[in-house]
């Protein structure tokens, strides 16, 4: 028979497994605890990520171009785009009307090119700037010898936040192209003030083709200075004036000139 000694060493032993086990017990759900927080960190993670790359996603396709051409208002700053030179040219769609690309890729750097603009009410005169755009003046000069611009409408007239006559698409539709684009050539502070020649886009870069707007009142605050600016219009503006102050048909505020334009001819006056 066991005495009180063995009895109080056996409760003893007892009490210390019982301990060792309920520490044991917390260890494992502590451990247990920790692994699942993790884990759940670890899809809390996953979540934001997938949300981001879908935003993300979502956002671009959004602002996705249209496909068509048109210098679109907005007071959101650009980047530099840096003109490239030797000039690149890359065939893009159908054209609208049959014509080549340049074959010239290292036009002048220096000087202008005068280009007398004959339409239905009125002529004008375009300076254009082989400085700063010369493979852009170099494309428009190509159109204009190839008889491109000939007998062509100007499509478009916006009144409200951008101030712009719009041509250059023999189409007519706004989506007409001459087979190519070219290259931006802007800054990334150009202004667009009375009498400015910029080429349209279709909102993504490298995407200059045939058409052009005239710029009739300082659209400056807004235009992006995302649109290559390729001369101005040295006579003649006051036709465009006249054209603006008849308005939009149907009474728009961005469409088809009430009082409509034709590009009866263009004659390049200078190499």
């Amino acid at each position: 028979m066991p005495t009180n000694k063995q009895r109080r060493e056996a409760a003893r032993r007892k009490l210390e497994r019982q301990l060792q086990a309920r520490q044991e017990r917390a260890r494992r759900r502590r451990q247990a605890n920790l692994v699942a927080s993790i884990v759940g960190a670890l899809v809390v993670v996953a979540v934001v990520i997938a949300f981001i790359a879908f935003t993300g996603k979502d956002k671009s396709t959004n602002a996705a171009s249209t496909g068509s051409t048109s210098a679109s208002p907005s007071a959101s700053p650009s980047g530099v785009q840096p003109a490239s030179y030797p000039c690149k040219y890359a065939a893009e769609g159908k054209a609208a009307k049959t014509i080549k690309a340049p074959t010239n890729t290292k036009p002048a750097r220096t000087g202008s090119a005068v280009v007398s603009v004959k339409t239905n009410r009125g002529p004008l005169t375009f300076t254009l700037d082989r400085k700063n755009a010369p493979c852009t003046v170099n494309s428009f000069v190509s159109l204009v010898k190839q008889k491109y611009y000939d007998d062509t409408k100007c499509h478009r007239l916006s009144t409200e936040g951008i101030y712009v006559l719009q041509c250059g698409d023999p189409s007519g539709t706004g989506g007409g192209t001459p087979g190519y684009t070219a290259e931006d050539e802007y800054t990334g502070a150009e202004k667009y003030g009375p009498g400015v020649l910029a080429m349209a886009n279709t909102g993504s870069a490298d995407t200059n083709g045939s058409q052009f707007f005239i710029v009739y009142k300082d659209s400056s605050a807004g235009l992006q200075p995302k649109y290559t600016v390729f001369g101005k219009v040295t006579a003649g503006l006051p036709v465009v004036n006249k054209v603006a102050a008849a308005g939009v048909a149907g009474g728009k505020t961005d469409g088809a000139p009430k009082l409509g334009v034709t590009i009866q001819s263009m004659t390049s006056l200078a190499p």
